[in-house]
């Protein structure tokens, strides 16, 4: 993922095909290590194309993509709120605070 953000932010900088020697000058610049095969197939998979409708093209097919799991959480918060409002108040008053003379175990921050 780094060797793409370099690739991103040269092609964003005005280089519209950076070479290897760019995005080492980019990462090296902030103390990344590149791994020059995985700098090469960066470089291999991206030259020479317009990058920004790449991204464009990337955005619609993560658009379709389901994120799953969003309704099934939200019906149990929903529940849950339900029966905190419908719970006698006598149970709330039940909470006690832990405020005791104990609770610092005798290392008080001011004594």
């Amino acid at each position: 993922m780094r060797h793409v953000a370099a690739y991103i932010l040269a092609v964003a900088g005005g280089n519209a095909n950076p070479s290897e020697a760019d995005l080492k000058k980019i990462l090296n610049s902030v103390g990344v290590d590149v791994i020059d095969e995985q700098l090469a197939v960066v470089i291999d998979q991206l030259n020479g194309k317009d990058l920004f409708q790449l991204m464009e093209e990337g955005q619609s097919l993560l658009a379709g993509m389901p994120m799953g799991g969003g309704a099934a959480s939200s019906g149990a918060a929903v529940a849950e709120a339900v029966e905190v409002v419908e719970a006698p108040k006598e149970e709330a008053k039940k909470v006690e605070s832990s405020d005791s003379e104990d609770s610092d175990m005798g290392m008080g921050l001011f004594d």
